[in-house]
């Protein structure tokens, strides 16, 4: 039942779909793959000698997000685990599942391929994380949920009292950060990407498109050009942890 590699995938609504692989390639240094899935809606963020761990999907319909794609060796017992720990079934497709957690994200449980090879570090910067942001009724309630699921990765709290990181085993590209808001509004997922140097890594995004939106000292929130929020976070791109602060 181990989760053997990790995808994050950005969900636009038609054209948005386009500009935003276009934007992602650039940003991370990467080139948009041919595209897959039943309607072609899938393309990876790709790169010669690496597994991709990112994507777009193109949406019939709403307004997009994050979503998260688990590959697991056993769907079934993955599935059945996560409905025992609270989550729902969106969807069943052949050899693949989609399911919602406790708070309402969205996420898939999908077959492992053989991925293995983390993209590097490109631009000094790395897309490395997830972070959900969850009401605060249902906070503790998702925190217990993703601690469950994947009982091998490092859950503890984070930097401030409203995060709780879910750090995975050493190879896995993608991790995921629980950020307590202070509102009470449907969960929401955005992306992250460890900075080496947040301002150098700024300007190179704002000159694809972005426009940021706050700073808030270790972080600044951005608006890619089609209007998804994403953060740029101080930390060290290969290891994920704040920068400064040593790999144990």
């Amino acid at each position: 039942m181990s989760v053997r590699w990790t995808y994050l995938f950005l969900d636009r609504p038609g054209a948005a779909a386009d500009r935003a692989g276009a934007f992602w390639a650039a940003v991370t240094g990467t080139r948009l793959s041919g595209p897959s899935g039943e309607h072609g809606e899938f393309v990876t963020l790709a790169v010669d000698g690496a597994d991709a761990c990112a994507g777009v999907q193109r949406l019939g319909s709403g307004e997009g997000g994050v979503h998260l794609d688990l590959s697991v060796d056993d769907i079934p017992e993955f599935v059945a685990q996560a409905r025992r720990l609270g989550a729902g079934t969106v969807a069943e497709h052949d050899g693949w599942t989609v399911l919602r957690s406790p708070a309402g994200q969205v996420f898939c449980a999908i077959p492992w391929h053989g991925e293995s090879a983390r993209p590097p570090v490109a631009h000094g910067s790395r897309l490395d994380q997830v972070c959900l942001d969850i009401p605060p009724s249902r906070y503790d309630e998702e925190v217990a949920f993703w601690s469950g699921l994947l009982p091998d990765w490092d859950a503890a709290p984070g930097s401030l009292p409203e995060f709780h990181v879910v750090r995975p085993p050493a190879g896995l590209p993608v991790r995921f950060l629980l950020q307590r808001i202070e509102d009470e509004r449907p969960v929401s997922a955005h992306p992250d990407l460890a900075c080496a140097d947040v301002a150098t890594t700024r300007a190179r995004h704002e000159e694809h498109g972005a426009v940021p939106v706050a700073g808030f000292g270790r972080w600044t929130v951005m608006r890619d050009p089609t209007g998804g929020v994403y953060c740029l976070t101080g930390r060290d791109p290969e290891t994920g942890l704040p920068a400064g602060r040593p790999v144990a």
